[in-house]
């Protein structure tokens, strides 16, 4: 039995690529989070805007920076959206990579326990034919 698990360098192969997945996958989990934040912060910013309305001008200032934070509120909904995806996008690519990497590890583990195994036959082979020589020659010695 070959002592060196054949399949090494394809299983550190796939290791690489579930880490490279594994980053991809916090970078997104990152980005996600990060739009939540924002979006979060900025449905707050709408909600505590109490000001006092002095005039039409001042209501005419109101009116504006309302649309232009529901509008960047509409731009955060979708790049959360889309941060989401990619997410989800990501989380789909470390499963795989991981899956593919499972199959790989157990064959390591499996060779691994045969290689443990032959080498404690072949220790325990040793061991019975000392055993087995010391008692001939025990034998023999009390023949004599």
């Amino acid at each position: 039995m070959n002592r060196e698990f054949s399949l090494a360098g394809l299983l550190r192969l796939r290791q690489i690529q579930q880490d490279q997945a594994a980053s991809g996958l916090a970078r997104a989990r990152s980005r996600s989070s990060s739009m939540r934040t924002r979006e979060a912060a900025a449905r707050r910013e709408l909600a505590a805007t109490d000001e006092p309305i002095s005039g039409s001008a001042s209501l005419r200032a109101i009116a504006a920076a309302r649309s232009s934070s529901h509008s960047m509120l509409a731009d955060l909904q979708n790049l959360g959206k889309i941060a989401e995806t990619e997410e989800a996008a990501a989380r789909s690519e470390f499963i795989a990579a991981r899956t593919r990497s499972v199959g790989l590890e157990k064959l390591q583990a499996r060779h691994h326990a045969e290689v443990t195994t032959e080498d404690l036959r072949v220790e325990q082979s040793a061991l019975d034919e000392i055993a087995s020589t010391l008692w001939h020659r025990d034998e023999q010695q009390v023949k004599s």
